[in-house]
């Protein structure tokens, strides 16, 4: 408590606060990776910024009514605290687990809270960081300097959604809100709500309205897929009912999800037609309902999990059409009216709140100001190393988890990856560590951050220009695919000719010793 102190008045008092890492988020990715660096780089220092005044980051930020994972939290959890509860779960028991993690840890003393990033300057001539921030409680001015940045920021912008340009939206006299920015104090009791959107969040809050609601009408440009099933994780009820301990229990599990999940990202691939005939078959159980008509409003124009695959405990979506609770509309939006929306089609739909789930808003590195030397850096002149490296930018790492398997996944794994190049940069005296094109890779085509026909959701597809390149191998590439990356990621040679530290590329170095 007295370093607490001692800190909060140094930064009062106009001070800069230096640390060996500095964390950029207290997120999902900033607790865990938090985690690691006090695990496996013991004697390192750090402090984390958080613009929010609380943890949790996209558990903090969403309220809407039913908020909860699409990812099962046996997987989502972290490897190294075990999930103790049902797969899916609410943004209260999550962020009551984060809690845990953080007080269990020690975290909380290194965040700061209720600083808001406004630039990051690398200076080569002092191998250091210096992020510039803002107290949001005072406005006053704060300055951190680092030897290393993790950003640990997420992907989205948490403040401003993404809302198309609807024509007529300001004639709506009722209540018009993006469910990032749901009040939980909205009373939606009787009232008739339309929800525009069909994916995951869609998925949530449509059940949840459907409770309370006049009725509800969901409108969609083009359907989702569904996967329907009971919220709970049969193995590890069958392990706790037999006595096995926790930890054992969350790695089997984990362990056991992970190997069927393979298994269907693959089947998506090479037989979308038979995962789809089966997708169905759990709806129609779950509603009761051997007859319930899929066309039009729910045969999807991809194959299953070229974009998320949208889960539904127990069906409770379909479960609300099916009891009259719910209207599904797929058509396009021609303008806003008075009273609702006008569809393409003509029809009008009336309601009392009209709610967009229309997605998010890339937002690469926070949109903060990045600059490498006074410079200032384009994300999108960079080629990415893995995912999270990036060229032309030392002594920085970025967290992007995956889409098809839980986003936490890949935050343990970079975890160990950073703390065993943090390691090998004091095992060698470095003081920057930065990755570059290797000469095999001369020539090789630079492309964008991903294919659109592996994973092409709107806010990816609109924000690509944004985002750094990748290459057409491994190593220039975030591959979306943990099953592989579990395999390399252990065994990447940070000795390998695309990591360069203080200048020299380390197999260059161990060659010339060699030959003296």
């Amino acid at each position: 408590m007295a370093e607490v102190m001692e800190r909060a008045a140094a930064e009062s008092a106009g001070g800069v606060t230096h640390v060996d890492v500095l964390i950029v988020g207290a997120g999902i990715s900033g607790i865990g990776s938090a985690y690691h660096l006090q695990d496996q780089c013991p004697g390192k220092s750090y402090a984390i910024i958080e613009c929010k005044d609380t943890f949790g980051g996209t558990w903090e930020t969403h309220k809407y009514p039913g908020v909860r994972s699409d990812s099962d939290l046996y997987t989502f959890g972290y490897r190294f605290k075990p999930w103790v509860g049902t797969p899916i779960a609410s943004a209260e028991e999550i962020l009551r687990y984060m809690g845990e993690v953080i007080e269990e840890n020690g975290i909380g003393q290194h965040i700061r809270y209720g600083h808001l990033i406004t630039a990051c300057k690398w200076s080569s001539a002092d191998n250091l960081w210096t992020v510039e921030a803002t107290r949001k409680a005072d406005g006053a001015k704060t300055l951190f300097t680092a030897n290393f940045l993790w950003m640990c920021q997420g992907y989205y912008d948490h403040e401003k959604p993404y809302i198309p340009d609807w024509a007529g939206l300001s004639d709506y006299k009722g209540l018009f809100v993006h469910a990032q920015k749901w009040d939980p104090a909205t009373d939606y009791t009787g009232k008739r709500v339309l929800v525009i959107g069909s994916g995951a969040t869609a998925a949530t809050v449509v059940p949840a309205f459907a409770e309370k609601a006049a009725h509800v009408t969901m409108l969609q440009r083009s359907p989702t897929y569904f996967f329907c099933s009971e919220n709970k994780n049969e193995l590890a009820d069958k392990l706790r009912a037999g006595g096995i301990d926790e930890p054992t229990i969350h790695r089997v599990v984990r362990a056991q999800i992970m190997h069927d999940q393979a298994a269907m990202t693959q089947r998506c691939i090479d037989e979308p037609d038979q995962v789809f005939e089966e997708l169905k078959e759990l709806v129609r159980a779950f509603t009761g309902k051997p007859d319930f008509q899929f066309e039009p409003h729910f045969t999807p124009r991809y194959r299953p999990w070229q974009q998320r695959l949208a889960f539904c405990p127990n069906g409770d979506i379909f479960q609300a059409a099916v009891a009259g609770k719910l209207t599904v509309v797929t058509d396009t939006i021609d303008r806003f009216t008075e009273t609702g929306v006008l569809t393409s089609s003509g029809e009008l739909l009336e309601a009392d709140i009209i709610v967009a789930c229309t997605g998010f808003r890339l937002s690469v590195m926070g949109d903060i100001p990045f600059s490498v030397d006074g410079k200032p850096v384009n994300w999108a002149d960079t080629v990415t190393y893995r995912g999270m490296m990036f060229t032309g930018v030392p002594n920085m790492a970025w967290v992007m988890g995956y889409f098809r398997a839980s986003w936490t996944l890949r935050v343990d794994m970079q975890g160990d990856f950073i703390c065993a190049l943090l390691n090998a940069m004091d095992a060698k005296g470095a003081k920057r560590i930065d990755v570059r094109l290797r000469p095999e890779d001369e020539g090789m085509e630079i492309l964008p951050w991903i294919e659109a026909d592996n994973f092409n959701p709107g806010y990816l597809m609109r924000g690509i220009d944004q985002m750094p390149r990748r290459g057409d191998k491994p190593e220039w590439r975030h591959n979306q695919d943990y099953w592989k990356e579990r395999g390399e990621f252990p065994n990447i040679d940070l000795n390998g000719s695309e990591f360069v530290y203080d200048g020299k590329v380390a197999n260059e170095v161990r060659v010339a010793e060699a030959a003296e």
